[in-house]
């Protein structure tokens, strides 16, 4: 089950006792808890910090528009359950509750109906963390446990690789503060996922291929937006939406998610398989990969989906992996080596990383190890001109 988090804003007593005695039932945790329904400011800074998954409001007492109230929460919160509760099942109340954009109106006895839609919340973020429908293709997340780790490089070559295995795979750029997919890439087209999100209500696969740019083989991009800090920053949900419609089009799903962890990461993962952080020795790294893989696990990630890609390493390391592993609480799942002076080559020049070179073999051997493809066997001796 899912580990949801609850914020509650009631003031009636009867449905203050009524919530409290459901929720300690169930395996969740209440991390917002606020009785004073009318100090709506303060309730939303508190909101804004904890970010819960759903939210418990008693309207009973509440007199403005509830249109503006669902707003502001969503506004500081992204996009969670929002539980509306009254004292009575009064129609009119219940009818502009759901058109506010309530996600659930309760009444008394509270007990049933609100373990029921915590549980049916709880049950569609597992099957959302635990990767959808079946079949359907699989998406990984990619990120840098801190700036300059080299994860956006690291997933724009593994999507070619994929690319020239025939495998049908979609490279999309979710770091909309400096995405480099377009340039690493070289990919052209004037869309982003921007327009994707922003246009969920025509989102059809006719659409979705209008926006991606075809610039690798077996390979479709949706880049992040040309100009940096873009001014429109998506909703969790709106993130999540876009993966979810793309992912059963692809055999692999591979998302640049920027660096460490935010909002849009987060939302991003619940629709990923396994999540890819991708480190280096420098101490600030390390210090942030093992942050970040402890969010992770508290927040219900499986330990088994996050995968440590330890990038630049030297041929010799001044610490043995088994050390670095206990270090970091995780495996390393692959090691990249550091090989600077050709890449810096390779993006002087306009071009990705040769297949043939070290850093570009060893990419390659990384997209078939995560993707478990067997690595193709060369002949064994010589053959008629010596090779």
């Amino acid at each position: 089950m899912y580990p949801l988090t609850i914020g509650l804003a009631i003031e009636n007593r009867d449905l203050w006792e009524q919530a409290q005695a459901c929720l300690a039932e169930l395996p969740f945790r209440i991390i917002v808890e606020h009785q004073d329904v009318g100090d709506v400011s303060n309730f939303l800074d508190r909101l804004e910090r904890m970010r819960p998954d759903v939210v418990l409001v008693d309207i009973s007492g509440w007199k403005e528009p509830l249109e503006g109230l669902v707003s502001s929460i969503r506004a500081v919160t992204g996009d969670p359950m929002i539980i509306a509760l009254n004292t009575s099942a009064d129609p009119d109340a219940i009818l502009s509750s759901l058109r506010a954009g309530i996600n659930e109106y309760l009444y008394p006895p509270l007990r049933e109906p609100l373990r029921k839609a915590l549980e049916r919340r709880s049950a569609e973020r597992s099957r959302r963390r635990d990767g959808g429908t079946k079949g359907a293709g699989k998406a990984f997340g990619f990120f840098s446990a801190k700036g300059g780790c080299g994860a956006t490089t690291i997933v724009c070559h593994v999507a070619a690789e994929l690319g020239r295995q025939n495998q049908k795979v979609l490279l999309a750029d979710l770091d909309l503060d400096a995405g480099m997919v377009g340039f690493i890439t070289k990919t052209s087209s004037v869309y982003s996922i921007l327009d994707a999100i922003t246009n969920l209500h025509r989102l059809d696969i006719h659409y979705w291929k209008a926006l991606v740019s075809t610039g690798i083989p077996g390979v479709e991009i949706i880049a992040s937006p040309l100009a940096l800090a873009s001014k429109m920053r998506p909703t969790e949900e709106q993130v999540r939406h876009v993966l979810a419609f793309a992912k059963p089009h692809y055999d692999w799903t591979l998302v640049d998610l920027g660096r460490s962890l935010g909002p849009i990461c987060l939302a991003a993962l619940e629709e990923c398989d396994e999540a890819y952080l991708v480190t280096t020795l420098e101490v600030p790294a390390l210090h942030q990969t093992k942050q970040i893989t402890q969010t992770l696990l508290d927040s219900g990630f499986g330990k088994q989906k996050i995968k440590l890609i330890l990038n630049r390493a030297p041929k010799r390391l001044d610490i043995t992996p088994s050390e670095l592993e206990k270090m970091l609480g995780l495996p390393i799942f692959f090691m990249v080596p550091n090989d600077y002076p050709e890449l810096y080559e390779t993006y002087a020049e306009g071009r990705m990383l040769n297949r043939t070179g070290d850093l570009g073999r060893q990419i390659s051997k990384l997209a078939l190890k995560l993707a478990n493809i067997e690595e193709e066997k060369k002949p064994k001796g010589f053959g008629l001109f010596g090779r």
